[in-house]
């Protein structure tokens, strides 16, 4: 008789924090992604009888290996880097690769998880995956990164490939960590492949992959608001972080007729009630992108703002809200503030931001709410495409690549609204939360089923 899975929600959970103890974010994002797919696959014994769930929250492979490298003071330095392989059901492991402090196997397995769901929203044929370590390159030379950059790959080579595992850039990897990479993979491959996306546009990038993710969010946040009517233009947004992704959702949000009022990093937020136009967005992108300052300093430069360190925007009052920073930026108090504002909506960009407890102040407000799976999986789409453009040898133009991942952001939307309206809902209320969980799993799950044991 074959086993089934028809087990409680909380048993279920207890049986995943058995086997992964202690990892937090893990379990945060297995909890999140459950409790949708419980009621949905209720009455759907195929996925019982193949435990599909059960499997999906295992990862193919979790690869873990030591990264030797020298600093410019000739001292040995040991970091740990990790490449986990969550599912490739649908296509080849797609994910990026994030270097900080806080990275470890649970960041790393809950970021894989997430994107497995993410990249089966987009429609492409790419699996999920993750990578990273916990090396810091800030306030690193551009010599002590790429040192560390070329011992990385050095061992990371061995696990990926075109149509293996396609890493990308993530927090603390841009296109200088990306760029020497690369590099080191040509060099002991002897080979040019299209085997990690966000590169310079001068050996094979994508033409959008810099904005994509940021400019992905504010799409999706506007599919939200004009399913309920409304529109962009004259609204204002507090936004979280002042890396790639917050800085284009910003530049976006503006050119929409939108007002940006906040950005942050580690130190704490500025506050312009002016907004931030054009002029102060190209004097942020210089001092983050080139002189790798600290956004404090954007409240001395320009007498409308103000910075208050150590502290989050959320008790800013404004129609939108898109936390573009790191996981669990957005804590419950953060989003009862902005409920108490009368905010319209939440577009996240970057991954779970929002703690469990935040999103059930959301629901329970039912306030537009677009998870990072569905808003901000621009960057990867556009990392896929960037895949298609590599292995075809062209290049598509910036006006194609736009118009493309327009229609994707809106056909995740779609998704998303398919099977997370709820009918006797205010003002046709959707449940993105649920209809990005459902939409993304049920096109891994039937496809893991066509293979059969696997």
């Amino acid at each position: 008789m074959a086993v089934s899975d028809h087990v409680s929600l909380d048993e279920f959970m207890e049986g995943v924090k058995k086997r992964n103890p202690g990892q937090e974010e893990f379990i945060q994002a297995v909890r999140e992604v459950s409790q949708d797919i419980f009621d949905f696959i209720e009455d759907k014994e195929e996925y019982h009888e193949a435990q599909i769930l059960r499997r999906i929250v295992e990862p193919d492979r979790i690869v873990s290996f030591r990264v030797c490298w020298e600093d410019d003071n000739h001292n040995v330095r040991v970091q740990r880097g990790w490449r986990v392989q969550n599912n490739n059901a649908i296509g080849p492991y797609k994910g990026g690769i994030r270097f900080h402090p806080t990275v470890n196997e649970s960041v790393l397995k809950f970021l894989a998880f997430e994107q497995t769901f993410k990249n089966s929203l987009t429609g492409l044929p790419m699996g999920g995956g993750k990578g990273g370590s916990n090396f810091n390159p800030r306030g690193k030379s551009d010599s002590e990164v790429m040192r560390f950059c070329q011992s990385f790959m050095t061992e990371l080579c061995r696990h990926i490939g075109p149509d293996v595992d396609v890493p990308a850039g993530d927090i603390g990897v841009g296109s200088r960590e990306i760029g020497y990479m690369f590099g080191q993979y040509k060099r002991i491959t002897n080979r040019w492949e299209g085997v990690l996306t966000g590169k310079g546009q001068e050996y094979g990038g994508s033409k959008m992959r810099p904005e994509a993710t940021g400019y992905g969010a504010v799409y999706f946040l506007c599919n939200m608001l004009r399913h309920r009517d409304e529109e962009i233009d004259g609204k204002t947004a507090i936004i979280s972080g002042s890396g790639n992704v917050a800085l284009h959702a910003a530049e976006k949000f503006r050119q929409l007729g939108g007002k940006v009022l906040t950005l942050s990093d580690s130190d704490g937020f500025i506050h312009d009630p002016d907004g931030i136009d054009e002029e102060k967005l190209e004097w942020i992108k210089d001092l983050k992108m080139n002189r790798r300052g600290r956004i404090s300093e954007y409240a001395n430069e320009f007498s409308s703002a103000e910075f208050h360190e150590g502290k989050r925007p959320w008790h800013v009052e404004a129609d939108c809200a898109l936390p573009c920073a790191t996981q669990n930026e957005l804590e419950e108090e953060g989003a009862k503030a902005l409920v108490d504002n009368g905010v319209l909506a939440v577009a996240e960009g970057a991954n779970m931001p929002s703690t469990l407890d935040a999103v059930e102040v959301f629901h329970d407000a039912k306030i537009m709410y677009g998870p990072g799976k569905a808003a901000n999986a621009g960057g990867v789409a556009v990392s896929g495409l960037e895949m298609s453009q590599n292995s075809e040898r062209i290049s598509w133009q910036h006006e194609r690549l736009h118009d493309m991942l327009t229609e994707l952001m809106g056909d995740i939307h779609d998704k998303c609204v398919e099977y997370g309206e709820i009918d006797d809902g205010p003002d046709n209320y959707v449940d993105y939360v649920k209809g990005a969980n459902v939409a993304g799993f049920k096109k891994v799950a039937d496809a893991m089923l066509a293979f059969g044991v696997i």
